[in-house]
């Protein structure tokens, strides 16, 4: 489906003519004539009264009892709207054609596209120019000409289904029509519109009548109304609807409506046996990603992403100049050990029960694909997930592509395990997703054996076809790469033999120790890292320490701002990750690791950080893996060091979520600091940081680095394209001010 741009309602002139004052056309009829749309707007109805209650309500300007009549008056710029009961409409048609000059756009309102053009080629012989085939998502379980509402369409969507022969200019004339009252419009083929609104609205419709219709029809129908509880009510309100246009509605669409109905009886024999037999894995199964899909649902109708800070509502930071970082903290989940949480859970026996779970974009992503290939997952509540594993060959084919948001770790981790699966499947992303390099991860994979498909230019969407024998490779890495040697790795559980990944240098190493966590054999020798397939995961309990990414953030801004002392616990301190603390500790930061300890598997610790002179330094090259995601951030710390700052080895920073090099560069230096770009890094030269306006380029690393760089500001920083931020840390605005940043978040 696709949405077609707001039309300017002031372009509409001409007439509208109604046919039918239901509560549809009436709300129609209503809504253009009280915004002025057209020059008249005149009803039409072979009920004398609706026509009097049509204008002594104000719905119309004039009604018209003979429709030939009003329809031979219609002239070019006019529009004819058919607002009658679908099984009706080609009896109207008939007289369209007969009475209507073809220079005349007419359109409907039925719920039903296929039966509608089906008529319309049966007596116009083919589909004219100047129809326009529309289906208005509104209603109410009142009817007549006396329920019209102005309003009835505003934040509403219209789907129009226009057709090969349909002509551009009436659809966008229409689309202008219905945007003029307040809806939403979008375009969709008539027959996805069918299948869609058999399952979402016309199946509904039949369950609450058909719900209501049982009850009453039982000893204590007056016993079970009497004390329906509210959800009762709310379901069974639609079966309160119009009888004689449901009834039209379901034998027009008879063959969508009763595919689905189908399923659901299906679904239902299911849940009835899971009920007789006890099976509570099943019922809770249902229950649980029933639970999620309708959350998903309400977050699409809201045009909303998963957390409320990030999707169609872009937003920016206003960062004022601050002074002194004080106080205690605890940073949101890691987010490498919570998609790998949910991954090895769900391929587990037994259940995995997981807390500190990152709840943002990306970890939510991984566990909504699991979820759709079957996974029962409660949770997530307060970080808390449970994950019901199915073990390594329990996963079901999903029902459609995996969409996996902005995440290029679910992405590239999914792909090895999918390499294995009996099913075909599909990975998707965002729009920048859909720019990330994947053949890093199809390459190896294909050494093994595995169908992998890439978008063009190697990027997605990937397609892996299912049902192939993998065989274990031993793999050289390129570059370093913790994502490629976890693919590997993870395909490698499916391969026959032994799989081994050499690394040309340190990366991290969570998949290693969660494998080993879960009870899977993993020898690690060197920069070799070696399983071999045949073992099983088995579920325990997961405590996912704070993230060392997000923690930087911080690290550096105490560090910068004099004054500043804050600690921040349970911090995961992990050996491949901890480069930000070898590199600031370099820098002259003043760091120090408390209650260092363990915490499954991963080694945590409370960091204690201090404001300190930086000076700058030649990064060390074998830094560079250890501490790849935190160089944004690290940059800014090197903008307030006195002396200069190089960067070598770093090119894979040039693709990430943006080109991080390119836009750390570029930000600081609008923000007046010397940042000169180089292929695999950066030269910056410390120095006073100005207010200014940048672009974080929807990269979330970016926006938060740039927040931090306002404590030294001369001035307000505006940090614009920032809702990505929910993808790793969904508080950040609320945990920086409350260590003594002056951060507002603002609508663009």
């Amino acid at each position: 489906m696709s949405e077609l741009p707001t039309a300017n309602s002031a372009a509409l002139s001409g007439r509208l003519l109604v046919v039918g004052l239901g509560l549809i056309g009436g709300s129609l009829a209503l809504a253009a004539r009280q915004r002025r749309l057209f020059s008249e707007v005149i009803g039409t109805s072979r009920s004398a009264s609706t026509l009097r209650e049509a204008l002594e309500l104000g719905v119309v300007d004039r009604v018209e009892s003979d429709l030939p009549t009003a329809l031979a008056a219609m002239g070019p710029g006019d529009i004819v709207v058919v607002g009658v009961p679908t099984l009706t409409v080609p009896k109207i048609i008939a007289q369209l054609k007969e009475h209507l000059a073809p220079e005349v756009i007419f359109t409907d309102v039925a719920s039903v596209k296929g039966s509608i053009v089906t008529a319309i080629k049966a007596i116009y012989g083919s589909v004219p120019e100047q129809f326009v085939p529309g289906h208005p998502i509104a209603g109410s379980e009142k009817s007549g000409v006396g329920a019209s509402l102005p309003n009835l369409y505003d934040n509403h969507r219209v789907i129009l289904t226009p057709l090969t022969e349909t002509g551009e200019a009436h659809t966008a004339r229409v689309s202008a029509m219905w945007s003029g009252v307040g809806a939403t419009v979008s375009e969709m083929s008539v027959e996805e519109h069918d299948e869609v609104l058999a399952a979402t609205s016309h199946l509904p419709h039949l369950l609450a009548y058909s719900l209501v219709d049982t009850l009453a029809g039982m000893e204590e129908n007056g016993e079970i109304f009497r004390y329906a509880a509210g959800g009762f009510r709310d379901f069974t309100r639609i079966a309160a609807s119009d009888p004689i246009m449901w009834h039209d509605i379901t034998l027009a669409n008879s063959s969508a409506i009763v595919e689905v109905l189908d399923s659901v009886t299906d679904h239902l024999q299911s849940l009835r046996k899971a009920i007789l037999s006890g099976d509570s894995e099943h019922l809770l199964g249902v229950f649980t990603r029933a639970k999620e899909a309708r959350h998903r649902f309400q977050i699409m109708l809201d045009n909303k992403a998963y957390l409320q800070t990030m999707g169609s509502t872009e937003v920016q930071y206003r960062v004022e100049p601050s002074g002194v970082l004080q106080g205690h903290a605890r940073v949101p989940g890691d987010k490498s050990i919570s998609h790998r949480a949910i991954m090895l859970g769900s391929l587990a026996e037994g259940i995995t029960e997981v807390s500190g779970f990152l709840e943002g974009e990306d970890s939510l992503a991984t566990l909504q694909a699991f979820r759709d290939m079957g996974v029962v997952i409660e949770g997530p509540d307060k970080g808390r997930v449970v994950v019901h594993g199915v073990g390594l060959q329990g996963l079901k084919a999903p029902a459609g592509p995996l969409y996996l948001g902005n995440s290029g770790t679910s992405m590239r981790l999914l792909v090895g395990i999918l390499a294995g699966q009996p099913f075909d499947s599909v990975l998707t992303g965002d729009e920048s997703l859909s720019t990330r390099p994947m053949k890093r991860v199809a390459d190896p994979l294909a050494l093994m054996g595995a169908d992998i498909e890439t978008g063009e230019g190697g990027t997605p969407p990937l397609r892996i076809g299912g049902n192939r024998a993998l065989q274990a490779i031993d793999y050289q890495l390129p570059m370093a790469s913790a994502q490629v040697k976890s693919c590997v790795l993870l395909a490698g559980l499916y391969a026959s033999g032994e799989t081994s990944v050499s690394e040309p240098a340190p990366t991290r190493d969570h998949t290693e120790r969660m494998l080993r966590g879960f009870g899977y054999k993993v020898k690690t020798e060197g920069g070799q890292v070696t399983l071999t397939s045949g073992g099983t995961l088995q579920g325990g309990v997961i405590d996912v320490p704070s993230d060392i990414s997000s923690a930087t953030f911080f690290m550096v801004a105490a560090s910068i701002a004099d004054g500043s002392d804050i600690t921040l616990s349970h911090v995961g301190i992990n050996p491949t990750r901890i480069g930000v603390i070898n590199i600031l500790r370099l820098m002259g930061g003043d760091i120090t690791l408390l209650n260092e300890r363990l915490a499954g598997g991963e080694p945590v610790a409370d960091i204690r950080v201090r404001s300190a002179d930086l000076k700058g330094i030649a990064i060390p090259e074998e830094q560079v893996p250890l501490a790849i995601d935190e160089f944004p951030a690290i940059f800014v710390a090197a903008a307030c060091a006195k002396g200069t700052t190089v960067l070598t080895g770093a090119e894979e920073l040039r693709v990430k979520e943006s080109d991080r090099i390119q836009a750390m560069a570029d930000g600081l230096a609008i923000l007046g600091i010397s940042a000169e770009s180089t292929a695999d890094g950066m030269v910056i030269e410390g120095g006073q940081i100005q207010s200014g306006e940048v672009d974080s380029l929807g990269d979330h690393r970016i926006a938060m680095s740039f927040t931090i760089a306002g404590l030294r500001a001369s001035g307000t920083i505006l940090i614009r394209n920032c809702s990505n931020v929910a993808t790793s840390f969904p508080d950040f605005v609320e945990l920086s001010n409350s260590l003594g940043l002056r951060v507002s978040e603002e609508n663009q």
